[in-house]
């Protein structure tokens, strides 16, 4: 069953390569949607994909990558649209 999420996640998560890791983790686990920064400092992402999919990698978001500080991740559903291949939005 396809899914879509929208997770945002907050902490020390700007300026530490967090778009690009979530771009790789999702490539390679094939999850599709975007990943961009917010004006208040958290990132957010939707994802697309099988469940176990998408929640591999939102366990991912949760930890980060190595100089990230996540403090608190939220997840909810989202409407599914269809995308085809994971971006980093600017």
């Amino acid at each position: 069953m396809t899914v879509a999420r929208r997770v945002r996640v907050s902490g020390l998560v700007q300026g530490v390569f967090f778009r690009a890791w979530t771009q790789q983790q999702a490539q390679r686990i094939g999850v599709n949607g975007w990943v961009r920064n917010c004006p208040d400092g958290s990132v957010e992402a939707h994802l697309e994909g099988s469940e176990s999919a998408v929640q591999d990698i939102t366990e991912r978001m949760r930890k980060g990558p190595s100089d990230a500080r996540v403090d608190e991740v939220h997840v909810r559903d989202a409407e599914f649209d269809g995308f085809t291949r994971f971006e980093v939005r600017h």
